[in-house]
């Protein structure tokens, strides 16, 4: 049995099945890569199948965000690999807009990925976790659940309310050995950064405005989760985990350097 090292720890998998949701591209395939090197079986899902997937991910064609389709969803995973142990609820994202003028179809269809998704996978994974004798959940949240975010008032909220999901789910799932945690995202690099946050000049700027002097990664996200999944963090339910290079400096400092 190969046992893989990351981050300074052990992590043995081996022989674990999880789902990573939103794991075609981005954090969310790093994260499945990551898994799967450390020996789970892992499935990931999307609308639409990438050409290339990491060795030992498999792919499942589903729309998360429909209640039905992720029970399903679910369900034919934990027969396909035989149980299911780790659920990771990566999907997630908003474009910009305004509150004040984008529409109720907008802000429904950005709750319904970045918080009633999770809900869904969430109660469905419940019963094959349980059959299981445990097992972990881990939300992928973000800055923007735990700070203001103008431009994208209602990816905050459901990133807000899924911390508050992740807390309660904690209490009232633990007696059945199932932990949930939330791993709260900073500014990150990944391959539609520029569409985020502009050119590599705009880039640099924002790096620089980080403690640790970077954007984060999809390995930085990966290894966290992998801690998470892991026996390593077998007391650890219920937490948020900052992964934010030390957090964004506060704005007032600069004007007050620059008065």
């Amino acid at each position: 049995m190969e046992i893989a090292v990351f981050a300074g720890f052990s992590a043995d998998c081996h022989g674990r099945k999880a789902i990573v949701t939103g794991g075609t591209r981005g954090l969310g395939r790093v994260i499945a890569a990551r898994l799967a090197e450390a020996g789970a079986r892992v499935a990931v899902c999307g609308r639409n199948e990438p050409e290339v997937l990491p060795e030992g991910v498999v792919f499942h064609g589903v729309d998360i965000r429909d209640a039905a389709q992720a029970e399903q969803f679910v369900g034919h995973v934990s027969k396909q690999f035989g149980g299911l142990d780790i659920l990771v609820n990566n999907a997630g994202g908003s474009p910009e807009g305004q509150f004040s003028d984008v529409s109720p179809r907008f802000l429904e269809a950005i709750v319904r990925l970045n918080l009633m998704a999770p809900m869904y996978l969430s109660q469905a994974a419940l019963p094959h976790l349980v059959a299981s004798g445990g097992g972990s959940i881990v939300n992928i949240a973000s800055v923007s659940g735990m700070r203001p975010s103008p431009g994208t008032a209602a990816y905050g909220a459901a990133k807000a309310g899924l911390l508050n999901l992740t807390q309660t789910l904690a209490q009232e799932w633990g007696p059945h050995g199932i932990r949930v945690n939330a791993i709260v995202a900073g500014l990150m690099e990944t391959e539609n950064s520029a569409e985020t946050y502009g050119d590599q000049s705009a880039q640099a700027r924002i790096a620089a405005s980080v403690p640790l002097l970077r954007m984060g990664t999809g390995d930085d996200i990966a290894n966290a989760v992998l801690w998470l999944s892991s026996e390593a963090s077998s007391w650890v339910s219920g937490a948020r985990i900052n992964i934010d290079g030390g957090g964004e400096r506060p704005l007032f400092l600069e004007l007050v350097k620059g008065s």
